[in-house]
């Protein structure tokens, strides 16, 4: 490989340093989990890793409550979030999703800004943040910041809706409004975790104090382009009482009609509709 890197310490180099490259070949790097075997075997002249491990910048890193939400820096690494207790209690779908990515290792160093600006479909914490209806904070070269739903700003495979003078800064979840939740991230692949995900299944129900379900969060991954947000399937559940809910079946294929999965080396289209409809079926009592 064959690029050039340099590495700005404060927001406002940062700023600086995309303001100038804006017209140029450039990536930003900060796990580099995903993006080294993304650049192997490819042709790399001319191209500029902008290193952005060495981020001097607070509004970058750590989980944060702020108001009606938590705040997630995009440097933020999965064994952070493993680690806090913010995440582990109250979202507990992001918890267990980051619990399966990868090795302690890869945990260290992966950042949850390079796992959904990497725009895969299979990604565990992406999907979780989808189903936590999470808010992208996205800052310009200007020093101007944009907020966009996590679920359109993941548009495709490798694709998400970053302008080329644009860096992600931030994650937004919204606080829970319920004491009572119901929360979980289910995954199949040939082994727990350091396995891609064949299909994944985040859930996050809020009930109030009879167990109803008041709020409903839904996604599934590798099973789409993108990683869908189940809407019918939410708006099917809500209102219904959590532990005397017995429509499994329509619920499984409310949520089956968001997908739409391809055969590969891992598993074919049969087998993942399959998993799917199973997995959707047991989350309930």
């Amino acid at each position: 490989m064959n690029f050039d890197i340099i590495s700005p310490k404060t927001k406002n180099e940062l700023l600086d340093v995309i303001s100038k490259n804006k017209d140029k070949n450039y990536c930003f790097g900060a796990g580099y989990t995903d993006l080294i075997n993304q650049l192997k075997g490819k042709k790399t002249k001319g191209l500029l890793v902008i290193n952005i491990a060495q981020l001097e910048d607070n509004d970058f890193k750590g989980i944060k409550r702020k108001g009606d939400y938590v705040e997630i820096g995009a440097l933020t690494t999965a064994s952070d979030l493993i680690a806090s207790k913010i995440i582990e209690e109250q979202y507990p779908v992001l918890f267990q999703a980051t619990n399966s990515v990868a090795s302690t290792q890869i945990r260290n160093s992966a950042t949850i800004g390079g796992n959904v600006c990497n725009a895969s479909p299979s990604a565990d914490m992406s999907a979780a943040l989808v189903a936590l209806k999470a808010v992208c904070c996205i800052l310009s070269s200007d020093g101007n910041e944009r907020e966009e739903d996590i679920e359109s700003f993941i548009q495709g495979v490798r694709k998400t809706s970053l302008k080329k003078d644009e860096i992600l800064r931030a994650i937004k979840i919204p606080n829970n409004i319920s004491k009572l939740i119901y929360s979980g991230f289910e995954k199949v692949g040939t082994r727990k975790s350091m396995e891609i995900s064949i299909v994944s299944f985040s859930y996050h129900f809020q009930m109030d104090d009879n167990k109803i379900i008041n709020q409903a969060g839904i996604s599934i991954g590798a099973v789409s382009t993108n990683i869908p947000f189940a809407s019918k399937a939410c708006d099917f559940i809500k209102g219904k009482k959590l532990d005397q809910f017995n429509d499994k079946q329509k619920f499984a294929d409310l949520v089956l009609s968001y997908s739409n999965p391809i055969s590969d080396i891992r598993a074919t289209k049969w087998y993942r509709k399959e998993v799917l409809s199973n997995i959707s079926k047991s989350i309930f009592i």
